[in-house]
C-alpha cells in the first residue's frame, strides 16, 4: 500500500502545483482577475504540505522524484484544459521522466 499512497500523494501534488501555476496563469495572461489569482497562490501554499506526506524523510529524493511527475502532469495539463497537442518528443520525453521517478522512489534499497 506504501507505493500506492505514494503515488496518490504525487498526482495530488501535481493537480496543487500545476493547477495553482495554471490560475495564476489565467489570472494574469488571460487576464481573469485578482480571484483567480488568489486561488491560484492558495493552491500552491497546498501543494508545499502535501510533499510532506511522503513516506520517504528525505526532502531532495522526495522533490526531485516529483519533478517527473510535474513535467509529465504538465503536458497533461495543458491537453486537457488547453488543447495543447504534445508531439512525440514531449511523449518520449515525459515517459523518461516518469521512469526516473520510478528509479528514484521505488528501487530497492539497502536499509
Amino acid at each position: 500500500m506504501g507505493v500506492v499512497k505514494s503515488v496518490v500523494l504525487f498526482l495530488l501534488a501535481a493537480l496543487t502545483e500545476i493547477g495553482g501555476a495554471w490560475l495564476i496563469w489565467q489570472g494574469l495572461r488571460e487576464q481573469r482577475g485578482l480571484l483567480w489569482i488568489g486561488a491560484g497562490v492558495v493552491s500552491l501554499g497546498i501543494y508545499g504540505f502535501v510533499a510532506t506526506f511522503q513516506a520517504d524523510p528525505n526532502f531532495g529524493r522526495v522533490l526531485a522524484a516529483y519533478g517527473g511527475v510535474f513535467v509529465a502532469g504538465s503536458l497533461l495539463w495543458g491537453v486537457v484544459l488547453d488543447g495543447f497537442r504534445p508531439d512525440r518528443w514531449d511523449v518520449i520525453g515525459a515517459l523518461i521522466c516518469l521512469v526516473g521517478v520510478g528509479v528514484i522512489m521505488y528501487a530497492p534499497r539497502p536499509s
